[in-house]
C-alpha cells in the first residue's frame, strides 16, 4: 500500500533515483519511544518487506537509525511506512561524515530535486565531527544559490518553504535525503509480551484497534456485525489494518449480533454485548473502544467494572485521543466514513443498559473463523468465505 505522499511524489522520486549513480538506501528514523526497541523494529521491517515481496540485501542499524538496502527503495519505503514506531522514513544517499563531502552532496541533490523558483530549506541534524551542522546548512545553501542560478531557487524559512533538503549525520556516515515522508509514530508492534483482544464493529472501534496496535500490543481481532450488509464495509476497514500487524497470515473471528442497528440505546447495548463476547476469551488484556469524550463516565465505569470482575486488564487506547481520532481514521482509509464517525462521537446519553444476553449467546454460536493471507485480495477473501456458506 503506497501512502498519499508517495503517490504524489512517486514519479519524481523514481526519475531522480534513475539519474543518480550512487546507491540509494531506505533510512528509517525510529520515534523517541522506539529508540530502545530498535531490534524489534528491525524484525518488523524484515517481516513487512517479505510480506510485500520487496527484495532487500540487508537491514542494519547505524547509531539511532535503521539502514535498509532494498532493490526498489521507493516501494520498500512505502511498505515499511505501514509500521508503527517510525517518526520519519527517507530515501537517501550514504557518504562519509565529512564537511566538504556533505556540502557537495547536498548541492548535487538539491540541483536534481529543486524546480524552478522553489523556496528551499537545508536542514542538517545528527552527529557532526569537527564542525557545526549549522555551518553545513549555510555552506550548502550558498552553493545551491550560486551553482543553480538558472533555477531561480532561493532559500526559504522553517515556516515558509516549498522543499526541504534534509540530511542526517551518524558517527561515521552522512545520509543526504532524496525524499522523505512522515511515519506513523507509536512503538513497534508486538513489543508487549501479552496478547490483547480487540473488536472491530464500526469506525470508532477500528480507530481504537489502530491505536491499540500503535501502542505496541500484539492483538487478536474479532469482528462483530448486526446485519450482512455491514460486512463489506467492515472487510474494507480490516483490510487497512491487517498490514500493520507484520504477519503473513491472520486469523479473524466473526460474530453476528441480532441487535437493531438504529438508536443510541441499541448502540450502547451492542457495545456492551461485544464486551461480553471479548470477556469469554482467555486473553488477559481487553481493549475497549471507549473514549471519555464520547461515552459517559458511568458507561465507561461500568465497562471497566465488568473487565475487572473477570480478573482481566482493560486497555483504553482512545483515552488520550481527541481530534487526532479523525487523522487516524484517514490513515486507515476511512475518509468516506468520517460522517459515520462524527455521528458516533456525538452520542448524547447517560444510559448504562445491560448487554443483550440472548443475542450474545446467539452470536457465540454464529462464530466463524477465517484465516486471511495478508495481501491485495483480503476483502474478496473475507466476503467469499461468507458466500461459501450459501
Amino acid at each position: 500500500m503506497i501512502t498519499r505522499n508517495f503517490i504524489l511524489n512517486y514519479k519524481q522520486v523514481y526519475f531522480n533515483l534513475k539519474n543518480m549513480a550512487e546507491i540509494s538506501y531506505v533510512v528509517v528514523f525510529p520515534t523517541i519511544f522506539s529508540k530502545n526497541k530498535i531490534p524489534q523494529l528491525i524484525t518488523n521491517i524484515k517481516k513487512i518487506l517479505k510480506i510485500k515481496n520487496q527484495q532487500f540485501k540487508s537491514v542494519k542499524r547505524d547509531d539511532n537509525i535503521i539502514l535498509v538496502d532494498a532493490n526498489d527503495p521507493v516501494f520498500a519505503s512505502s511498505a515499511i511506512n505501514l509500521l508503527f514506531g517510525i517518526e520519519k522514513i527517507a530515501i537517501a544517499r550514504q557518504i562519509k561524515n565529512d564537511f566538504q563531502g556533505i556540502v557537495s552532496e547536498i548541492t548535487d541533490v538539491g540541483g536534481n530535486l529543486l524546480l524552478k523558483g522553489e523556496k528551499f530549506l537545508v536542514k542538517v541534524e545528527g552527529t557532526s565531527k569537527g564542525f557545526l551542522t549549522k555551518d553545513v546548512e549555510i555552506a550548502a545553501t550558498s552553493n545551491i544559490i550560486e551553482r543553480k542560478q538558472n533555477l531561480g531557487a532561493h532559500p526559504g524559512t522553517d515556516e515558509n518553504h516549498d522543499k526541504i533538503l534534509y540530511s542526517y549525520l551518524t558517527k561515521n556516515n552522512a545520509y543526504i535525503c532524496i525524499f522523505s515522508d512522515k511515519g506513523n509514530n507509536g512503538i513497534p508492534y508486538d513489543v508487549e509480551s501479552q496478547k490483547t483482544i480487540c473488536a472491530i464493529y464500526d469506525e470508532l472501534s477500528a480507530v481504537s484497534c489502530f491505536e491499540t496496535i500503535k501502542q505496541g500490543n500484539d492483538v487478536r481481532i474479532i469482528i462483530c456485525y448486526r446485519q450482512k450488509s455491514e460486512l463489506q464495509n467492515l472487510a474494507k476497514i480490516i483490510n487497512q489494518i491487517l498490514p500493520r500487524l507484520a504477519q503473513d497470515n491472520v486469523e479473524l473471528e466473526f460474530f453476528e449480533l441480532k441487535i437493531k442497528p438504529t438508536g443510541i440505546k441499541n448502540y450502547l447495548i451492542y457495545v456492551n454485548s461485544i464486551l461480553e463476547i471479548m470477556l469469554q476469551y482467555s486473553y488477559n488484556r481487553i481493549s475497549l473502544a471507549l473514549s471519555p469524550l464520547v461515552f459517559s463516565s458511568d458507561f465507561i465505569d461500568n465497562s471497566l467494572k465488568s473487565v475487572f470482575e473477570k480478573k482481566k486488564i482493560p486497555i483504553i487506547p482512545l483515552s488520550g485521543v481527541d481530534v487526532n481520532l479523525f487523522d487516524d481514521a484517514k490513515e486507515i482509509g476511512l475518509e468516506r466514513n468520517l460522517k459515520k464517525l462524527e455521528n458516533i462521537v456525538t452520542i448524547t446519553s447517560n444510559e448504562v443498559p445491560d448487554f443483550a444476553k440472548k443475542e450474545m449467546e446467539f452470536a457465540i454460536r454464529t462464530k466463524k473463523k477465517i484465516s486471511v493471507k495478508v495481501g491485495p485480495n483480503n476483502v474478496h477473501d473475507i466476503l467469499d468465505s461468507f458466500e461459501e456458506n450459501h
